[in-house]
């Protein structure tokens, strides 16, 4: 037992804890192969997506939906633990995760495995009803920020957007990503 002094030094500030903390070893990533190798449904990648909160949040989603994996670079990703582990309850675990070095060269991989990739964008031509079907899909997501990279992009077969008749013309990314991950699945149902 240790009081909780030497407790709060082994958190974070402002960590809720109820008295206790539990060391474990990090999650262990798969391979893109891994998470590719039967093409059907969705995989999520994100583009340069930091925020804890908004990736634990897209964690949850994808599992919610039936994502098969989530890509991420290994550089400009966060840790799957603390904050984000707590958005996600408990997606982290259950929902594999690949870190690659280049999201261009991971998109490719994925093409030639059978896998079409759509991007969202906001001044796309096509919405995400009309870009989806019956496909495998990587669904990308950019940063709040600056939205897909061009790289990225390019490497897209098609950029997409969500259309928000309501005047506003933004949301934030996780929103975004469960909006899409529902599309994705209404769209491979209904083919």
């Amino acid at each position: 037992m240790i009081d909780s002094t030497a407790l709060a030094r082994m958190l974070p500030a402002g960590a809720v804890h109820q008295g206790m903390v539990f060391k474990v070893q990090p999650l262990e990533g798969v391979s893109l192969e891994d998470i590719a190798e039967d093409p059907s449904g969705v995989i999520v990648l994100l583009d340069q997506l930091t925020d804890t909160q908004n990736v634990g949040a897209i964690f949850r989603s994808a599992l919610a939906f039936g994502a098969k994996g989530i890509v991420v670079q290994d550089r400009h990703s966060p840790a799957l633990a603390g904050a984000l582990a707590k958005a996600a309850a408990g997606a982290t675990e259950r929902l594999p995760c690949a870190r690659v070095t280049n999201l261009s060269r991971a998109l490719e991989k994925l093409a030639d495995l059978g896998w079409r990739a759509v991007g969202l964008d906001g001044s796309a031509e096509l919405t995400l009803e009309q870009a989806l079907d019956s496909r495998p899909t990587v669904l990308v997501m950019g940063s709040e920020g600056d939205g897909v990279r061009r790289l990225v992009a390019e490497h897209c077969d098609v950029m997409a957007k969500i259309p928000m008749p309501g005047g506003f013309e933004s949301l934030n990314v996780s929103n975004a990503a469960a909006i899409a991950l529902y599309e994705v699945a209404r769209a491979q149902r209904s083919a």
